[in-house]
């Protein structure tokens, strides 16, 4: 029996692309104890055969025949790729909206996106632990591809309802909200969605142009204001925008194929999509380290409230981040989320972190002042 590879292997030496394998491989000259995830290696065979690979892992690589026996008599394993699957399990970076809405040309349900979640919808039910460890593996790797994206990040999350219709006033908050918030340096991570998440991953990514651009952007997806009852007319009207202005701001999209109903939006450039929707969210508030404005929404939003309330108020992630609630009324009257949360604070230390502002724009100073 050969011996299980160490399971210590740092960070560092993960291999994500190609080029990171030829330099390893020239610079090193061995593979012990690496971790190649979703690295075609069909043309590196006299490499693998001929470099230590000693308690190396292969994570969904092709390579041929020959190599892979080889490296797995020389004590790695090889776990192959998945033939079939709309979605890669093994992989090592972050989707991009190019990527999830390939094939728009045809139609959205053509598209990878798309196609992921009707594999997740025959599968979620049927108890087949092969699909479930499926889905577990790629949400990890995903996980692990957005921690190394946000190093050193100060990341502000925006939460917000689907619903919010493009053209509106308050479509055109966020937007402006999401752009101060880039200008300002900051990561700014939405559920990744469409409404008020698209509109402030638009903020981000009009952050590098000059005013007249979001307010372009904005005439020209008014043209099409919902995902209902075309994503595919919808998300046209998003990459029409990037096709006129090209090379926007960056930002984190965290959408989830558990809502098959809400498509990711086109204008995160990194999307962190998730099977698990539970793993999603936590996800996202937990990464969101320099504070949450959580704008108009429904149950969604009402939950990502308690739920980034409840570590902010046993400390369970450290000292607690700042958590912004946008419109009095609507937090006060219509969903009086606002005087539970402060009731929980009361005492506490989160209770100089948590504000309630009118308007939107009335979030960013609000967020510079409870973070200090």
């Amino acid at each position: 029996m050969q011996p299980i590879p160490s399971p210590t292997a740092s960070p560092d030496r993960e291999i994500e692309s190609l080029e990171e394998f030829d330099e390893v491989v020239s610079e090193r000259g061995s593979l012990a104890q690496y971790r190649v995830q979703a690295v075609d290696l069909t043309a590196r065979t006299r490499a693998l055969l001929t470099t230590d690979c000693a308690g190396a892992v292969f994570l969904g690589c092709p390579m041929d025949p020959e190599a892979a026996a080889h490296v797995r008599a020389t004590g790695a394993l090889v776990f192959p790729p998945v033939p079939g699957l709309p979605f890669d399990p093994y992989r090592g970076r972050l989707y991009t909206p190019d990527e999830l809405f390939a094939s728009l040309d045809t139609d959205y349900e053509a598209t990878p996106d798309a196609r992921a979640y009707t594999w997740f919808q025959r599968t979620k039910a049927d108890g087949d632990i092969f699909a479930s460890m499926l889905r577990a593996i790629h949400d990890d790797a995903v996980s692990d591809a957005l921690d190394e994206l946000l190093v050193d990040a100060r990341v502000v999350g925006v939460m917000g309802g689907h619903a919010m219709a493009r053209g509106t006033q308050e479509y055109e908050g966020a937007a402006r909200l999401g752009r101060e918030l880039a200008r300002a340096g900051f990561t700014v991570a939405t559920g990744g969605g469409p409404g008020a998440m698209e509109a402030a991953n638009l903020g981000a990514y009009a952050a590098p142009f000059g005013p007249a651009m979001l307010t372009e952007a904005l005439q020209l997806l008014a043209k099409a204001p919902s995902f209902t009852p075309s994503v595919t007319e919808w998300a046209r009207a998003a990459f029409d925008v990037r096709e006129r202005w090209p090379a926007g701001g960056p930002s984190v999209g965290i959408p989830t194929w558990f809502y098959g109903h809400e498509p990711p939006n086109a204008f995160a450039a990194h999307v962190a999509k998730y099977f698990a929707n539970a793993t999603r969210e936590d996800g996202l508030l937990a990464r969101s380290n320099a504070g949450v404005v959580f704008l108009p929404g429904a149950a969604g939003t009402v939950q990502e409230i308690f739920d980034n309330a409840t570590p902010n108020y046993y400390e369970s992630r450290g000292e607690p981040t700042p958590m912004v609630l946008v419109d009095r009324t609507h937090w006060t009257e219509r969903l009086p989320t606002w005087p539970l949360l402060q009731s929980l604070a009361r005492e506490r230390s989160m209770e100089s972190r948590i504000a309630l502002v009118d308007r939107i724009e009335d979030a960013p100073e609000a967020l510079k002042r409870l973070g200090g």
